[in-house]
């Protein structure tokens, strides 16, 4: 499994895995966006040249004075059977790093379902993610969303 910089041909199977596996989904300028916007930030997965997973990431705009420069993960999926093989945390921590080297960024963060069980196991328990808020009826289906934290201070160069 290979894990690498997503590219602008990339986009088509990163869509297919997003339309696969999330209720949200993102037209293929929104990908490119953030492809050409925060080159460093966004990784596929790939196995035998197929998308089998990804994470989109960028570093967030229009800051108010008293923020930190800090990254967010847009999205990130990785195809059913391909889940369990650590590939999200692969991802995530590349993100990571290059939110911290490149951007300089303090922080990283996220949204998540209340019910998405497995991947608040992975952002809370696996990298450490802690839980700053609920934003309600976040989702378009009206659920509600944990907006997540990480402090990236010991990734900065």
């Amino acid at each position: 499994m290979n894990i690498r910089l997503v590219r602008v041909d990339d986009l088509l199977g990163m869509q297919a895995c997003n339309l696969q596996n999330l209720p949200e989904n993102y037209t293929l300028k929104y990908y490119m966006y953030h492809a050409l916007t925060w080159p460093q930030l966004s990784y596929v997965a790939e196995e035998d040249g197929k998308i089998v997973g990804y994470i989109l990431a960028k570093m967030e705009e229009d800051l108010p004075d008293d923020d930190e420069a800090h990254g967010h993960v847009t999205s990130i999926s990785v195809l059913r059977s391909y889940r369990r093989l650590g590939l999200a945390k692969r991802l995530m921590l590349q993100s990571q790093e290059a939110m911290a080297t490149v951007y300089k960024a303090s922080y990283v963060s996220l949204h998540v379902r209340k019910s998405n069980r497995a991947a608040l196991g992975l952002y809370r328990d696996t990298l450490g993610f802690t839980v700053r808020d609920i934003e309600k009826a976040y989702y378009a289906d009206g659920e509600d969303a944990y907006a997540m934290r990480l402090s990236l201070k010991d990734l900065a160069r």
